[in-house]
């Protein structure tokens, strides 16, 4: 940063943040079938942990039904114990190499817990753009030290590294609001 900020970095880092955020918004349910909300889950595999998409083909058949094919018959049992300890809620009912998950309707209790969920991840992506901003205000303090940027040059891209911050964080709250709305829909 020998004259200043490096926007084109900050930008890409703060997009960063916020495809994060968005696909932990999408691993949610909403009582519709999504093949991301199973995203999360890793499956002890041949000695490591994997995740399910890289030993399954995860498909959704119908609007309240996810289907996961196995391609090891060896691993059916390890998806299974996945799924189910998942913290997901989900009870596959196996079926071959298949497991098929059907997804119960939300209950009002289970939508509010999602809502906390989604605004946890919506503070990780706030945190995550704030370290961000924090990088880029030391970097610029670094180069006024130096010398290499003059005071009034800081000013001015501190202040632009705040507006895209605070740009940042509305699209991260806009993101939550939506998020919700779809979560709280009966």
């Amino acid at each position: 940063m020998s004259n200043g900020a490096d926007f084109q970095d900050i930008q890409r880092r703060m997009e960063g943040a916020i495809n994060a955020f968005r696909n932990d918004l999408a691993s949610l349910r909403t009582g519709r079938a999504s093949s991301n909300l199973l995203d999360p889950i890793q499956v002890q595999a041949y000695g490591s942990a994997m995740p399910l998409n890289q030993v399954a083909t995860v498909s959704v058949p119908e609007p309240r039904m996810i289907s996961v094919s196995v391609w090891d018959k060896s691993m059916v049992n390890a998806v299974d114990r996945a799924i189910r300890e998942s913290n997901l809620g989900f009870n596959p009912i196996m079926d071959g190499t298949t497991l098929r998950i059907p997804l119960p309707e939300l209950n009002e209790q289970r939508r509010k817990e999602l809502a906390k969920i989604a605004h946890t991840y919506a503070e990780n992506a706030r945190v995550a753009v704030r370290h961000v901003r924090r990088d880029a205000m030391d970097g610029l303090k670094k180069a006024e030290k130096d010398g290499d940027v003059g005071q009034d040059d800081v000013r001015a891209q501190s202040e632009r590294v705040q507006k895209m911050t605070d740009d940042t964080i509305t699209s991260v709250d806009g993101l939550l609001a939506e998020k919700q709305a779809e979560i709280m829909q009966v």
